[in-house]
């Protein structure tokens, strides 16, 4: 009797995962059968999803739906990007309207748990902070009880500002706009006292937005760890996978010293670790879904994660690596093993 039910169980469990493995591959059939790939980005982010003067898309987080194209299509110019604001992302994604998510957006328990999204790792540690007037005079957080606060909706950054306030004992006048542009015109129009998101949106609004530079400063309170990421919308495994390992093979790109300019040469080293990446010993691609050199691919077209923090946000918003440096140079940044 008690063999009987160890084997209905294990037929269930067969057939569990069969039904899943039905479903899996959907997504990059779907994609394949299109030819490009619709990812959801921020409305204008210098350094992370902006459109420049020729009306093409760029970015960190603009790179990770290149590096996806490139693996899985051969090209990754095969990106449509869709512009949308914080309150409207989750909704795009789940109801399908963008194939992925790469809108410098926090990993959190309930995006994960509750509405249903995959993360596919980290691209950019982060952490909230304040940008301000220095004409303000003040130079700390805990100077600002009674400011007005300019914040987007939809977003952690609106939850951690009152956490912060609550915890210091301080009030504080939201000013809530949906739209970044819309927020920041206010900001530098005196609508608020400061201006609260993201770090690294701080130095891009400042750097890029502000009338003067100069005349704001960010100050030095960071009040949240935001671990920003790309997700996916649950249920095709296959495709959270091939979103996760192109961001991990440009991580460990870096990591072994493979780059854009000197990939086929790389590809005659004898480091099992760099064959494994760029398909020379095969089962990588396999594994995916994808040929062989779909890693190649995404180096030689999109660079590693270095050459593309380096061309995105330090050379446009001048923020040094810190916390997104190698672990190997006293950062996060830290590839999963290819093998």
């Amino acid at each position: 009797m008690k063999m009987k039910t160890i084997l209905a169980a294990g037929a269930m469990s067969v057939a569990a995962i069969a039904a899943n493995n039905a479903h899996a591959g959907a997504m990059l059939d779907g994609i394949k059968a299109k030819g490009f790939v619709q990812c959801g980005v921020n409305t204008g982010l210098p350094g992370f999803s902006a459109a420049n003067a020729e009306g093409k898309w760029e970015g960190l987080d603009v790179d990770v739906c290149r590096a996806v194209a490139a693996a899985l299509l051969g090209d990754a110019e095969k990106v449509q990007y869709t512009p949308m604001t914080a309150a409207q992302r989750f909704t795009a994604l789940q109801s399908g309207e963008i194939d992925i998510l790469s809108r410098n957006t926090t990993w959190t328990l309930t995006r994960d748990a509750k509405l249903g999204l995959t993360f596919g790792g980290v691209n950019y540690y982060d952490g909230q902070g304040f940008l301000v007037p220095k004409a303000l005079g003040v130079s700390h957080a805990t100077e600002l009880d009674g400011a007005t606060v300019c914040v987007e909706p939809g977003t952690t950054t609106e939850l951690n500002l009152a956490d912060y306030f609550r915890a210091k004992g301080m009030s504080f006048e939201p000013v809530v706009i949906e739209n970044i542009n819309e927020t920041t015109a206010a900001f530098f129009a005196g609508r608020c006292d400061v201006y609260t998101t993201d770090a690294s949106g701080l130095a891009s609004v400042r750097q890029t937005m502000a009338p003067n530079p100069d005349d704001y400063v960010i100050l030095p309170e960071i009040i949240s760890k935001e671990p920003l990421g790309p997700s996916v919308a649950q249920g095709d495994d296959q495709w959270a996978d091939l979103v996760r390992w192109s961001l991990m093979a440009m991580v460990e790109a870096e990591e072994l010293g493979v780059n854009s300019q000197n990939v086929d040469d790389m590809k005659k080293s004898e480091n099992p670790a760099i064959q494994r990446l760029l398909g020379v010993s095969p089962g990588m691609g396999e594994a995916l879904g994808v040929d062989e050199e779909w890693a190649y691919r995404i180096v030689k077209q999109v660079g590693n994660y270095g050459e593309s923090y380096k061309a995105n946000v330090t050379a446009k918003l001048g923020l040094e690596r810190g916390l997104n440096a190698l672990w190997t140079d006293g950062g996060l940044q830290y590839a999963m093993p290819v093998r």
